[in-house]
Parts: structure tokens; sequence; C-alpha cells
């Protein structure tokens, strides 16, 4: 019996989590390479990579989960919840340049609601579309997201590497998305054979991705690493659908050249290759800032003990 062995630890599930899934989104493979000729693209070895690299993560926690009492007896659930979005400059050495925390109470907009106050910690009212748990969690994702925006525009870089898709951050200029783990497949079956063909430091041609709300180009890569499933070591990259062909090209060959520096080693992380050392090491810095979960879910139950 052949089998693989993921190359993750098993506490973080898996890189390739519903890959029978298919996306809603309407694909065109044919923006840099005709579907019937596509195969492996190896970047020309004289392309010169950015010499300034500005990677941007974000990490979120709830800190408590809690029920506001209405005016008229009625009972509202709602989170208490830190998130915090930083930067991490590569330019031969790698620095943090910037890192922000912020707190707030993530609820349905109603007029008797006010910010929660604790002798660690504030949190200010942050409307939610409702009140379910995937409701409140999607409110606290986006202020994460609008907040990763924010310090992404903190320093010059020749290129910014924004961890996940960039749904929602496609107005950072330069960005370009990182997808680590791989949900849903969006190519058709004859062209995702050609993901599984690929060397370390080589692409897929570029395709276009577009939904009823926004159009992306994207590509697959392979990082350095231990050999594997068809899936091993492959990452996706996303750049905004504004750019014209030949600079998406360019910029996918700039990226497919210059990531696989940064992957990171299975004795090292138990992400690896996909999780890259300096958004490995920024996401550490910015879960410390969080502050510590037990002292700030004190602090919210004498505060709801206090009325």
């Amino acid at each position: 019996m052949k089998f693989s062995v993921e190359a993750w630890a098993p506490e973080y599930g898996t890189s390739m989590e519903v890959i029978n899934a298919t996306s809603e989104a309407v694909v065109d493979a044919s923006v840099e390479t005709a579907p019937s000729q596509w195969g492996p693209v190896t970047p020309s070895p004289g392309r010169r990579p950015p010499e300034t690299v500005l990677f941007t993560d974000g990490v979120r926690r709830v800190d408590a989960s809690v029920w506001l009492e209405g005016s008229e007896g009625t009972v509202r659930p709602a989170i208490c919840a830190s998130y915090s979005a930083g930067a991490v400059r590569c330019d031969g050495r790698a620095e943090v340049v910037a890192a922000d925390v912020r707190r707030g109470l993530f609820c349905f907009p109603n007029h008797d609601a006010t910010g929660i106050s604790t002798r660690y910690a504030q949190y200010p009212v942050c409307s939610a579309g409702g009140e379910t748990p995937e409701q409140l969690a999607l409110a606290l994702q986006l202020h994460m997201g609008r907040l990763e925006v924010s310090v992404a525009e903190c320093a010059p870089a020749d290129l910014i590497v924004v961890d996940g898709p960039l749904t929602g951050r496609l107005n950072i200029p330069g960005a370009v998305g990182y997808v680590k783990t791989h949900h849903v497949a969006y190519l058709p079956p004859g062209l995702h054979t050609v993901i599984g063909k690929l060397e370390s430091g080589q692409r897929t041609p570029v395709f276009m991705m577009t939904s009823s709300t926004w159009s992306k180009f994207s590509w697959y890569l392979r990082l350095p690493g231990p050999p594997g499933s068809h899936w091993a070591g492959v990452v996706r990259c996303e750049s905004n659908a504004d750019l014209e062909v030949k600079g998406v090209v360019e910029l996918a060959d700039s990226v497919t050249a210059m990531l696989p520096r940064f992957a990171s080693a299975g004795h090292k992380d138990p992400r690896a290759p996909q999780n890259l050392y300096p958004i490995a090491g920024l996401e550490r810095q910015l879960r410390r800032r969080l502050g510590d979960p037990a002292l700030l879910y004190r602090g919210l139950r004498e505060a709801a003990m206090r009325g």
C-alpha cells in the first residue's frame, strides 16, 4: 500500500483541508498560457529578487464569551476579543517595524450596548452583522483585516506579502496574498495535475479568478521541503487584478524565486515549509502582545460581578 505523510504536525490539521470542494469563482486559465500548454514554470535564473520585502500578519483571540442584558430584559450573546496585526521587514535582516493591539466587544448593534472596562483592558463596542458565533467571528476577522491594511502602509518595501487571501485587502498597493492552507479546488481536474509535477522553486502559469464581488490573479508554487503528497510544500499566491498581464507574470516569477529562501524547516516549525520564518516569528510576537488570557478573563469576570 502506497501512502504519504503530511509534513505538518498533526495538531495543526493538514495544509489540504477540503480540497474536494469546488470554488464558485470563474477561472480563466489562459491568462499566461493556453490550458493545453500548461506545465511547471521555472523563473529565469537572472531574475533579480526584490531587495526589501514586508511580511504582514494578524492574530486574534476570544478572551471571553459574554451575555449582554438589555433594558427590556433581553439577553444577547457577544464576545470580548483581542486582535493584533504587525509587519516585519526583510532587507538582509529581519526587523519588526509595526505592531498594534486592539480589543473589542463584538455584538449585534443595539442602543443598550456599551463598552466593557476592566482593570486590565478596555473593550469598546464593535458592531457585528448578527449574533451567531459565525457572525461574531466574522466581525472579529474583518476588524483584524482592517488593522492589517493599516500596518501594511507603515514602511516602504519593494514587495508586500500578506499572510492569507487578499480578499478584503485588495487596496494594499503592491501586495501579494500568501495562502498556505488549501480549502477548495480552483482549477479544473486536468490542470490540477500540473501542481503535482512542480519541483521546488517552480510555479504554475498565472490564472484569473472572478466572483460576484472580486477578481484576482493567482498561481501555485512549491517550496523546498521533504518529498510527500501531491500538495507537499505547495502554496497559492494572489495579486490584484488591476495589474497588466505582463506585470503579474513578472511578479509571479519574482515571488517564486524569492519565497523559497524564507521557507521553514521541519525541525524548527511544525508547519514547515509553508509557515515562512518571518511570518512565524511575527506571529509569536503578536500573540505575546495580546496579553495574558487568564488575566484578561479574570478582569472580565470581576467587571461582570461589579455589574
